[in-house]
């Protein structure tokens, strides 16, 4: 399972952690997603979501 919103393509950034003495070590930041139910051409399924996504209304959630 791939850590992606289905609707917009976000996907993990990595970079690095600075500390206050200048010290870098790698990190990876990952996306907000949650599962949810959702219309999807049709029919009801269960798709991976960022938060931005279903807060926006991108996402149409049945009940």
């Amino acid at each position: 399972m791939s850590k992606q919103c289905e609707i917009c393509g976000k996907k993990p950034v990595t970079g690095n952690n600075v500390s206050h003495a200048h010290n870098k070590t790698r990190t990876v930041w990952n996306p907000n997603l949650q599962k949810v139910r959702a219309m999807q051409n049709g029919s009801v399924k269960t798709i991976k979501v960022c938060t931005r996504c279903i807060r926006s209304g991108k996402v149409q959630k049945v009940v």
